[in-house]
């Protein structure tokens, strides 16, 4: 497979998703949804939340997405004491110079591990919802751009809630997807031993090939030409609405939904479902690549009414109804 030949639409997927997605299941064993729903963020130019317990490789799949990417990387751990200036930068006197200058903070890579994002404080979280919204940060009044290819790769742990700081909704509307990680079957977890064995005396082979940073925009120009109608628009933005006025479905549903859905969410359905249907192979997208979406697009996005938590209702549930009752166009 020759990355750097020239590829049409029709076959970027069969070499550069395929590529990554091949490396990537060779490394995280167990997890081929969550390696998919990864490379569907990346091809959507979309931040994603990865939510699952400890030890379920979440850092170790974006650290094997980032090893194949020729792009720059970087790893934060998100605590409470961590400042804005420590993600952001800040100006540094240059005695020598009698000048300030500005010192990049890790947000200034292409590939952020946001490790425990749920850690920080508010003052953090602000600081990183500019990156995230805008693509820059402003230290001492002065805006920087970060990189073109710029994707925030957050992790939260469920379990935990001490010392934690809910995420502002509008923080978590800004992440394209909320990828929910299960644990690995047993098969899985004997493959996931012989690996790490393997790894431990160093019986790990490199990346065959480096993806390059334009390759990625390529790829991605590929997967929005990915044609949609204009049935599915109206099949999208009715299930969004859905969220909004879920009574037009049922009385019982209007009960379970605090609130809806953002206009971002449809926004987000579109893009991700052409981008699924691309890594598929398709020219088109169709309801089943929206259904296949729907769950880690909107699962962040809506608020469930306290009578259906304290019922047992999830919001994957909600969405399950939601695909059932609400009609393809």
């Amino acid at each position: 497979m020759n990355l750097h030949a020239p590829v049409s639409a029709t076959n970027m997927s069969n070499s550069v998703a395929e590529y990554l997605k091949q490396h990537m299941n060779a490394r995280i064993i167990g997890q081929e949804r969550f390696v998919d729903r990864l490379l569907l963020g990346l091809f959507a130019d979309g931040h994603v939340l990865l939510v699952g317990a400890p030890g379920l490789a979440k850092t170790k799949a974006v650290n094997a997405l980032a090893e194949t990417i020729e792009c720059d990387a970087r790893r934060v751990q998100f605590t409470p004491d961590l400042l804005p200036s420590d993600l952001t930068g800040t100006d540094v006197y240059r005695a020598e110079r009698g000048e300030f200058s500005f010192q990049h903070g890790p947000l200034f890579n292409s590939l952020i591990l946001a490790d425990e994002i749920n850690r920080a404080p508010a003052k953090v979280q602000s600081a990183l919802l500019e990156a995230m919204a805008e693509k820059q940060i402003t230290v001492g009044g002065t805006t920087h751009a970060l990189p073109e290819l710029f994707m925030v790769l957050a992790t939260q742990n469920p379990i935990e809630q001490e010392g934690t700081y809910p995420l502002p909704e509008a923080q978590l509307d800004r992440f394209l997807l909320q990828i929910n990680i299960d644990f690995p079957s047993a098969d899985a977890e004997r493959e996931i031993l012989r690996l790490v064995r393997g790894e431990a005396i160093g019986n790990v082979e490199p990346p065959a090939r480096m993806v390059t940073v334009e390759q990625i925009f390529a790829a991605r120009q590929a997967a929005l030409n990915t044609h949609v109608s204009d049935a599915l628009i109206e099949y999208i933005i009715q299930l969004v609405q859905a969220t909004r006025n879920p009574g037009i479905y049922g009385e019982e549903l209007s009960r379970l939904i605090a609130y809806g859905a953002s206009p971002r969410s449809t926004i987000a359905l579109d893009r991700c479902a052409r981008v699924h249907a691309w890594m598929r192979g398709s020219e088109f997208a169709t309801p089943a690549d929206v259904q296949a979406v729907l769950h880690d697009v909107l699962r962040h996005r809506i608020i469930l009414s306290f009578e259906a938590e304290a019922d047992g209702h999830t919001r994957d549930g909600f969405i399950d109804e939601l695909i059932d009752r609400v009609p393809v166009s």
